[in-house]
């Protein structure tokens, strides 16, 4: 017996001596693409194996709290903490350098807004609807009953699981759901809110002969799903501002083909530019058209650039009366969309350079606060949500924080079909990693607690809501110098105040069914 296991040992040590030699001549000799295997073969292979899997030992061992980007350690265990109802807190003091550039400094006032007993928010602490109602102009205005919401993403983009754990979820928490600009899939259809979302390719509203617009499709759409209650029409987006995309024959699955309208068996084209309109005038008049066609709000998206055709818009808005009911604007600094690393890294400006420029022209024109602004680009955390609402921010819409709350690791790959925790992928075994119910309800806690903490906040400032906090009431460190300025010292304008009775006067239209109040 003991003779058996010795030769059977030596057997397999012969056997992987064998194999690593096939492996030496096969880098030596015949693969031509890796210069280091050739050179070092073998033991190149190491190499390549290390830097697979660098970014999770960086991630989990040798970055900081802080360190990482776009979501640090930090943040990312305050999202996993509030989404699992785990302590979400921290002991001992900040770990934070106060004196960083751009640190958000949230001032309190003396005497904090007095909650009392028979107050909406004393025994719904989470309870904070938009101040604002979308499209009051329209057939069906709609208030949103969550300042927070689900952003653009789309089924394609994220596996059917998560998106079906995002509408669930939603359902609890209250907030709409956007549906990205894939169409209106089945698994955005559980009963939430929907925001209908669409791009330069019109998924779900196109004709399939030439791609273009269909209006009959919309009004069809909006006519067989009454849960969606807003319209969004994508000019661009943080990730890739002003480019296309090829949707591959290959991804096309028959149920993809049926929501997006498209063929099977060949690629599909999103060009840069829209077909249904293509300038200012023409925008408003489709945008009009949508309303009038629908009895829906409409808005628009876009990422931040050249300032002129912003500046068009609102003195063309402001003449006629007529344009989008709400503006989102979507930082660039990009997002779940994949993209070419110039475009992420350096087209389009992020959140805090674009908004202010915006919102800026629209008070020129007297026309900022006849708008629902709508603001996207990392602002899923109480203290940044916070800084948005002091700019202007009427709505703040989560897309990468949402993910993490449902089981997103931040692997960054989610343009190569092969993320881990099945959020990102088409991979059937990979999204069995997705328990619906529990994930739904992760998001459900995730967005309680940011409005709960976002409310905290605006109480200790002395503010009922969010949207009363001004701009004078948040300060940001300026490096160095050690000293630091309020946000309209910093961009050069006061928000305009929003017209609000109060949260009590908003429980009959969130609780017993008039959204439309």
């Amino acid at each position: 017996m003991v003779l058996f296991v010795l030769n059977l040992g030596w057997i397999i040590v012969l056997l992987i001596i064998a194999f690593l030699i096939m492996v030496a001549i096969y880098d030596v000799f015949i693969q031509k693409t890796h210069t280091i295997l050739h050179n070092f073969p073998i033991v190149g292979h190491l190499r390549y194996w290390i830097e697979s899997v660098g970014p999770e030992f960086r991630q989990y061992i040798v970055a900081n709290n802080r360190e990482e980007l776009p979501f640090n350690r930090s943040q990312r265990s305050w999202i996993y903490a509030s989404s699992k109802k785990e302590n979400n807190y921290e002991g001992f003091g900040s770990d934070k350098d106060f004196n960083s550039p751009n640190y958000i400094i949230i001032k309190p006032a003396m005497f904090p807004y007095a909650v009392k007993k028979n107050h909406i928010n004393y025994k719904e602490k989470d309870f904070l609807p938009a101040a604002k109602v979308i499209g009051a102009k329209r057939q069906k205005p709609y208030r949103p009953k969550s300042v927070i919401n689900v952003s653009a993403m789309s089924y394609g983009s994220l596996s059917k699981a998560a998106i079906e754990a995002l509408n669930k979820g939603s359902i609890k928490a209250g907030n709409y759901h956007n549906t990205g600009e894939g169409g209106l899939s089945p698994y955005h259809s559980f009963g939430a809110d929907v925001c209908f979302h669409f791009g330069t390719g019109y998924f779900g509203v196109r004709n399939k002969q030439d791609g273009s617009f269909s209006m009959d499709k919309m009004k069809e759409l909006v006519a067989k799903n009454p849960f969606i209650k807003m319209i969004e029409v994508k000019l661009s987006q943080g990730a890739k501002p002003g480019k296309g995309g090829v949707l591959p024959a290959k991804k096309i699955t028959q149920e993809i083909s049926e929501i997006r309208g498209v063929e099977m068996n060949k690629d599909v084209l999103s060009p840069a530019n829209h077909s249904a309109f293509h300038n200012i005038d023409t925008l408003i008049d489709f945008v009009e058209s949508i309303a009038e066609a629908t009895g829906l709000p409409v808005g628009i998206k876009s990422a931040v650039g050249c300032m002129s055709q912003w500046n068009e818009l609102a003195e063309k808005m402001k003449a006629t009366g007529k344009g989008p009911d709400f503006i989102t604007i979507d930082g660039g600094e990009g997002g779940t969309g994949a993209a070419p690393p110039a475009f992420a890294d350096h087209v389009s400006m992020p959140f805090i350079y674009a908004f202010p420029k915006v919102y800026k022209v629209f008070q020129k024109y007297d026309m900022a606060k006849q708008i629902v602004w709508i603001a996207s680009g990392k602002l899923g955390l109480p203290d940044r949500a916070t800084m948005a609402f002091a700019m202007g921010a009427d709505i703040i819409n989560v897309a990468r924080e949402a993910m993490l709350s449902i089981g997103c690791i931040q692997a960054q790959i989610c343009h190569t079909n092969h993320c881990p925790s099945g959020v990102a992928t088409q991979n059937k075994w990979l999204q069995k990693g997705i328990h619906v119910p529990q994930k739904s309800d992760r998001f459900y806690h995730y967005v309680k607690s940011l409005r709960k903490e976002l409310l905290e906040i605006t109480h200790a400032c002395g503010y009922e809501h969010p949207c009363e906090i001004e701009m004078k009431d948040v300060e940001i460190a300026m490096g160095d110098n050690n000293k630091t300025i309020t946000l309209q010292q910093s961009y050069g304008y006061k928000k305009e105040p929003v017209d609000f009775a109060g949260m009590q006067e908003m429980v009959d239209c969130c609780f017993l069914g008039g959204a439309n109040a």
